[in-house]
């Protein structure tokens, strides 16, 4: 009995392989070259796959041209030379330079805007002639912020020959020039910054250290009496105004 058991057993997958290898049909490796793109498609797409990796720079090129630099150096150095830690968080002073370069670039943009993006989008000039015409407007207000022996030191090491007129400045020079001076004019900023609020931890660390408070922690005694310092003196209006008159 076991015998004819295990015999239709066999006979069974013996007939499934079989019918399986009958039916079983193999995959299609062919390709087909009929409908290959053209060179002009594929220039085309070349063209799309280039500008969508350069959008990934808009934002650093926007922080290395643009007024975000300075701002967002001197917020953060208002919040250090006053001693907190996290307030106003990152978000908050990103944000807040994100719209004060918003403001002080609005005439900017607005020359960009009618110089370049509207005719390129009444088809009138070509993308390579709007960004050329677009460039303009920036480039001539980074030249207003960047000090003459910075760009000189970019020139001298770019080996070029020297310009006698701001249209033959590259702007590869242009850009490092205008970001070390924008870093200089910040750090100027953020000394006078730091100079009130110094005193208040001097004149606080002496006070404690008279009355032979030792373990107490300056900082944290001086803490309030900053806050109130810059409260009082309307620091925000003030370090809007010095930021927004430090732009030529």
């Amino acid at each position: 009995m076991k015998k004819i058991f295990f015999g239709l057993l066999l006979i069974f997958f013996v007939i499934n392989g079989v019918a399986f290898a009958q039916t079983a049909a193999p995959i299609g490796t062919t390709i087909d070259f009929g409908s290959a793109l053209s060179p002009q498609q594929l220039s085309n797409s070349m063209q799309l796959l280039l500008s969508i990796s350069l959008i990934t720079l808009v934002p650093f090129f926007l922080i290395s041209t643009t007024a975000f630099l300075r701002i967002v150096i001197v917020l953060s150095m208002i919040r250090t030379a006053i001693g907190t830690q996290q307030t106003p968080p990152n978000s908050v002073i990103i944000g807040f330079a994100l719209f004060m370069t918003l403001f002080v670039m609005t005439p900017v943009f607005q020359d960009i805007n009618s110089s370049a993006i509207v005719p390129y989008n009444q088809k009138k000039i070509s993308q390579t002639k709007a960004f050329e015409l677009g460039m303009i407007p920036l480039r001539k207000f980074m030249f207003r912020q960047t000090r003459e022996a910075d760009l000189r030191l970019f020139i001298q090491f770019s080996k070029i020959k020297p310009p006698t007129k701001f249209e033959e400045v590259p702007t590869y020079v242009l850009i490092p020039a205008y970001m070390i001076s924008e870093l200089k004019t910040a750090f100027q900023i953020g000394f006078l910054i730091f100079i009130p609020f110094i005193v208040i931890d001097l004149v606080v660390a002496n006070i404690l250290l008279s009355l032979g408070m030792f373990m107490l922690s300056p900082v944290m005694v001086s803490l309030p009496f900053k806050i109130l310092l810059f409260v009082l003196a309307d620091g925000w209006n003030l370090i809007c105004r010095g930021l927004l008159t430090s732009f030529r």
